[in-house]
């Protein structure tokens, strides 16, 4: 599935990473090397097939610095490829296209691993009802751009920040000296459109959770973090779908499977932004 982020939101990450590189002087290398008016055509192609993420971000990195450098885009975020597939082609001004190269080839390389990491995520649970959730386990200043990479993979995104759900984790119900005051106290304060999740850590704590359905104050989300396998196929039968229930914790492309068959909705994977290889994209000139 083809999908898209707005250049708006692109394009704050470009600049960032273009001053990082190109520092106070620019890039020394080009003006030294390559003749003034230079002009170059490269291609920007894969090395190991992948799932691609972060091809805007290789347009607007390279029109950032020529803005009159044509960017011809072969595949979509989203599509899979192979080996040796052609992503996209640009004809620039050769230094600037060289100041912009790696640049470039940071965000789509780290961009694509992510997508890539979430596709096997994917394809590991695909047959059960589990979906495959990110975190926000991400990097500084790119989250939007890495859940995007997510989504691409065929991943779902959890919250993007602290402000747009309420997520009680421990800490939060040692503080308020119970779940079941943690969650009565979130109920109370979350606006109607706000989504509430707790995190529990033992079937003790999910009856204490169930409890609130009688009440009118039972949480939209129960995340089950670190169950085991046994823990976790309990809880499924006690919640009998009154409840959206997420599993984290311990999870791996080895184990994702099994945590999906014990009949979870949804499984969040911190692994997807915070451990994802960089794919290995290269540019070669032609």
């Amino acid at each position: 599935m083809m999908r898209t982020l707005p250049d708006l939101m692109i394009e704050p990450v470009v600049r960032m990473a273009l001053a990082e590189d190109l520092g106070r002087a620019g890039d020394m290398t080009a003006q030294a090397c390559i003749p003034e008016g230079a002009r170059m055509k490269a291609a920007f192609a894969a090395r190991k097939p992948g799932v691609l993420a972060g091809i805007d971000a290789v347009r607007l990195t390279v029109l950032a610095l020529d803005p009159k450098a044509t960017v011809d885009v072969r595949l979509s975020d989203g599509a899979a490829f192979e080996a040796g597939a052609v992503l996209a082609v640009v004809e620039a001004d050769a230094r600037a296209f060289l100041s912009a190269e790696r640049t470039a080839l940071n965000l789509l390389g780290r961009l694509s691993g992510v997508a890539t990491l979430t596709r096997a995520y994917v394809e590991a649970v695909a047959g059960t009802k589990a979906r495959i959730a990110d975190t926000r386990k991400t990097t500084p200043g790119l989250r939007a751009l890495e859940k995007h990479a997510v989504a691409c993979g065929g991943g779902i995104n959890h919250r993007f920040g602290l402000d747009d759900a309420i997520l009680i984790k421990d800490n939060h119900v040692a503080v308020c000296g119970g779940v079941a005051q943690a969650v009565r106290r979130a109920r109370a304060f979350a606006p109607h459109l706000m989504k509430v999740e707790v995190e529990v850590d033992g079937l003790d704590q999910l009856d204490a959770v169930l409890a609130l359905i009688d009440e009118g104050a039972a949480p939209d989300v129960v995340m089950l973090d670190n169950f085991s396998l046994s823990d976790l196929r309990t809880a499924v039968a006690r919640v009998a779908g009154r409840i959206t229930l997420e599993a984290s914790g311990g999870v791996d492309l080895t184990t994702v499977r099994g945590i999906a068959e014990t009949g979870v909705d949804v499984i969040s994977v911190g692994a997807l932004t915070h451990s994802a290889p960089v794919l290995d994209i290269g540019l070669d000139a032609l």
